[in-house]
């Protein structure tokens, strides 16, 4: 679980430095716009896999 909640956690910043790294081409209201996007996106997949990771644990614990 910890290396995947690292493993997210990497690709969230290296997603958050290519918005940033992209940021100054674009007008700053909608580049802050993409960017809360992005963050929420990624935090939805974070909260999603970590969901499917809980339930994959039950699962082998009630298989068990």
């Amino acid at each position: 679980l910890q290396v995947e909640e690292l493993a997210l956690q990497s690709m969230i910043r290296a997603g958050e430095e290519a918005a940033a790294a992209a940021a100054p081409a674009e007008e700053p209201h909608g580049t802050l716009g993409q960017m809360d996007n992005e963050a929420a996106i990624n935090q939805t997949e974070l909260q999603l896999s970590l969901q499917d990771h809980e339930e994959e644990e039950e699962e082998e614990e009630s298989d068990s």
